[in-house]
């Protein structure tokens, strides 16, 4: 090997061990776990299992961080999709949204899972258990369906 590639290979070697000292901020807020989405509808087991696993690690404070997430710049990259994803559609807030905007949420969920857009396919090539058969996709819209049903019944 060159001299060239050499320092760059030890270059590159070094930023990323520098790198592992900046770090993502993980912790999370103080929220009230009754305004927690699955407390306030309380699904069958079978439906809380699959948005548990399909949908709260990007979209609630009850994210499981796998091991790479120690890694950076994993980690920020990893950080700012779950950030993202709880300012689009945070269940662990789902008590503060209004009637119609919890409707409109539902409304884009049964979309992007009938869709296949969600969960993401970035997710699910590591979170096998994130990847939705199409009975449970089935189950999934449906039972958000009844949920809008349900919204808007309330609502007149």
């Amino acid at each position: 090997m060159n001299s060239l590639s050499s320092k760059i290979l030890l270059g590159l070697a070094l930023l990323l061990i520098v790198l592992q000292f900046f770090s993502p901020d993980t912790s999370v807020p103080e929220y009230d776990s009754s305004k927690d989405f699955l407390t306030i509808h309380q699904p069958s087991q079978e439906i809380s299992a699959i948005i548990q696993s399909a949908c709260y690690d990007c979209h609630s404070y009850k994210t499981s961080y796998p091991w790479y997430s120690n890694i950076e710049p994993i980690s920020w990259w990893l950080q700012d999709h779950i950030d993202e994803g709880r300012d689009e559609f945070n269940l662990s807030m789902w008590a503060d949204y209004p009637a119609d905007r919890a409707d409109h949420k539902l409304e884009e969920a049964i979309e992007l899972v009938d869709a296949e857009e969600m969960p993401l396919p970035s997710y699910t090539w590591i979170h096998a258990d994130a990847r939705l058969s199409n009975q449970e996709r089935q189950k999934l819209s449906s039972w958000f369906t009844s949920l809008r049903e349900d919204l808007q019944q309330q609502a007149q």
